[in-house]
């Protein structure tokens, strides 16, 4: 197919070119039949003689030669002050001695213009991955957030009122700490997110044990049952509970494959991760809630509009639910 601003397609110059090599033509007059310069229609009988109807093809504009291109020297350095320490082009191009056009130019070619790419920790190109279908894989954490006293918490009372507030409930609970300071404790959100269709279940407990981590597993597999989900495989960090021995087992018992992330890599689980920001952002303080009651109860209605409702910026603007259409064999 010719590009877009060809005067002439392949086969026009083909009909061009056999006009003035095998009928005999001027230039002069097939380039006004055809409509364009003289000197075109002089290339193109030109090429016909040498090469043949082959030689009509479009062929790349690129230049032999680039002598003003970037050295390769310059391109490796640009490059790892892009990924080492994250620098715009403007600070590159000042260490450097080189125009910020420049940089900016190869870090577009290397794809590194944008630090949403670059692994914020190593510096290095994100890798991103999503299992084919529901039940792959699923994601399992814990993530904590403290409790909210009687009358609401700092963030909406300010500190003053809200450690009134605080110490409120410690007399009605009796709940202090070692220095007899009020304690309203802390809630442990256990929460399992299928990779691929970033369907989300969670629970709140009192504690991260193994026992309760299991519970929560198996319910967790349960639900996601209901929903027609098998789930294959599951993907945890290197927390105590799940590098238990009971924690293998109910892994085996549920012909789950137990899988964990590297040490000190929580990338590796990001999606789960990135699910808790959504979580603290929808949920535990999206709003102002008098009690630590009030909150959980919001917790399910809010996870089913993230399930059902919530567009999803990594699934194409869908609800998570849309994507249980894919499951193994479903059209079949």
């Amino acid at each position: 197919m010719s590009h877009v601003n060809a005067t002439l397609t392949p086969r026009t110059r083909l009909r061009l070119a056999r006009l003035i090599v095998e009928d005999g033509w001027t230039y002069a007059a097939a380039a006004k039949m055809f409509m364009v310069a003289a000197k075109t229609a002089r290339k193109w009988a030109d090429r016909y003689r040498t090469e043949g109807a082959a030689g009509m093809a479009d062929r790349s504009s690129r230049p032999h030669r680039s002598p003003t291109k970037t050295p390769p020297h310059l391109v490796r350095r640009i490059v790892d002050l892009r990924w080492r320490q994250r620098l715009g082009p403007v600070q590159i191009a000042g260490r450097l001695g080189l125009a910020a056009s420049t940089v900016h130019a190869v870090l577009v070619r290397c794809r590194i213009n944008r630090l949403s790419r670059i692994d914020r920790v190593t510096g290095e190109p994100l890798r991103r991955y999503e299992h084919a279908y529901p039940g792959s894989l699923i994601h399992v954490d814990v993530t904590k957030f403290g409790n909210i006293p009687d009358g609401g918490g700092h963030r909406f009372v300010g500190r003053q009122q809200g450690k009134r507030h605080r110490e409120a409930t410690a007399k009605r609970t009796g709940i202090r700490n070692h220095r007899y300071e009020p304690r309203p404790g802390i809630s442990y959100l256990h929460t399992v997110i299928d990779d691929h269709s970033r369907l989300a279940y969670a629970e709140i407990h009192t504690d991260e044990k193994a026992a309760t981590a299991i519970d929560v597993l198996r319910r967790a597999v349960a639900w996601f049952t209901d929903h027609g989900v098998t789930v294959e495989r599951v993907l945890s960090d290197n927390g105590s509970a799940y590098k238990s021995h009971a924690w293998r087992d109910a892994c085996t018992e549920l012909a789950i494959t137990p899988k964990k992330t590297r040490p000190y890599r929580p990338q590796t689980n990001g999606k789960i991760e990135r699910f808790h920001r959504t979580l603290a952002d929808g949920w535990a303080y999206a709003r102002f809630y008098t009690s630590e009651t009030q909150r959980r109860t919001a917790l399910p209605g809010w996870l089913h509009f993230y399930n059902h409702h919530r567009p999803h910026s990594s699934i194409g603007d869908q609800p998570p639910i849309t994507r249980l259409t894919n499951l193994p064999e479903h059209h079949t």
